[in-house]
């Protein structure tokens, strides 16, 4: 169950809460604002294909659990909206310290992954079960948010950018997304590679919502 599909079901983007290193979260105030009984959207709600859980939450909340994050991504993609805005980020300083350079390095490391698995010959069908490190989940929470965004009136694209800028460092270094050495490909590579695509749109996104165009290289 993606947050795509999610918010057509619950007439609004589900939103996204927790950390997502254990239940990957939701939480919906969809049956107040439909007016319906909480209880039996939540049953509605259980009876769906991927969805893990679903709770009631004090006020008539509801606390959606889905079974498998990953799948969000494959619903993530598509054309870039034209460049708007002026950036707020300077070019340089290009450290750490320049929140422009981390968004802007994240774009690029996410577009290296594609280009150096082609090389590499990862590839396969995507199984979005297999993104279950912590560092993979916490990538999957930010681009939870994408849908909530986009129809917010305002989306705070800068912070947003540079949160999962900073996941997808992470999630680069230390979760692996390419065989190394004499390491096979492996469908664990194929589904990190298909979420660095994912990445790598919603940055590019992200920027042209802030008046930049997403490098490739720097």
């Amino acid at each position: 169950m993606t947050p795509g599909a999610l918010g057509e079901v619950l007439g609004l983007p589900p939103i996204p809460r927790g950390t997502w290193a254990g239940e990957a979260l939701y939480v919906s105030p969809a049956a107040l604002r439909r007016g319906e009984d909480p209880a039996e959207m939540a049953a509605r709600l259980r009876a769906l294909p991927g969805i893990a859980a679903v709770r009631v939450r004090p006020g008539g909340f509801l606390e959606i659990a889905v079974a498998v994050p990953g799948e969000l991504v494959t619903e993530i993609g598509g054309a870039v909206p034209a460049v708007t805005g002026r950036s707020p980020w300077e070019d340089l300083p290009r450290t750490w310290a320049n929140p422009g350079f981390v968004v802007r390095y994240a774009h690029v490391r996410a577009v290296a992954v594609q280009r150096w698995a082609a090389e590499l010959g990862v590839g396969g069908d995507f199984r979005p079960e297999l993104l279950e490190d912590r560092r993979d989940r916490a990538v999957l929470r930010l681009l939870a948010e994408v849908h909530g965004r986009r129809v917010s009136r305002d989306p705070g694209w800068a912070a947003y950018a540079e949160q999962l800028a900073l996941a997808y460092h992470d999630a680069f270094e230390g979760a692996a997304a390419l065989p190394s050495g004499d390491e096979e490909p492996s469908g664990l590579h194929a589904a990190r590679v298909r979420l660095a695509r994912a990445v790598r749109d919603v940055l590019a996104e992200a920027l042209a919502a802030l008046g930049e165009t997403a490098p490739e290289r720097l």
